[in-house]
């Protein structure tokens, strides 16, 4: 059981449970693989199910969705209104989504995030968040045809 976790959930007022510490430490453990960032709440079902935890799959939702409340997660709609999830980030970042085979791919641009504020100021909006989702092809074959079959 991590302090900071322990730390983290208490911060956003939430009650310490197995679960809520169990789904946490998970997501924890797979944000830095390459691969994978972003988790379906069913994707996070199955890997809990692979690491033998007992917690079901309405009980992932519920806790995904105080996540999200609690600003600990951000959800992503990214495609035919199946949210995903990944980490609250430290810094803002925007998305490329392949269509083919859903790999995201995460992308930081001062001179689009620059744009997008002065867009919004001539418009007399102050921004508060954004969201940037480009969609299109990624030039991995390999990877697509995999995901696709």
């Amino acid at each position: 059981m991590s302090e900071e976790n322990i730390k983290l959930l208490k911060k956003a007022g939430l009650k310490i449970t197995e679960p809520r510490l169990t789904i946490l430490s998970l997501m924890q453990q797979n944000q830095n693989k390459e691969e994978v960032t972003h988790f379906s709440a069913e994707d996070i079902y199955k890997m809990l199910l692979e690491k033998g935890e007992e917690i079901g799959l309405a009980t992932v939702y519920r806790v995904l969705n105080q996540f999200d409340e609690a600003n600990i997660l951000i959800r992503h709609n990214f495609e035919g209104n199946k949210s995903v999830f990944e980490l609250a980030p430290e810094e803002h970042h925007d998305h490329i989504i392949c269509v083919d085979c859903g790999k995201v791919f995460e992308f930081n641009d001062e001179v689009i995030e620059k744009r997008q504020k002065e867009i919004s100021a001539e418009r007399g909006i102050k921004l508060k968040t954004h969201s940037l989702y480009l969609y299109g092809k990624c030039n991995n074959i390999d990877t697509c045809d995999e995901n696709n079959k």
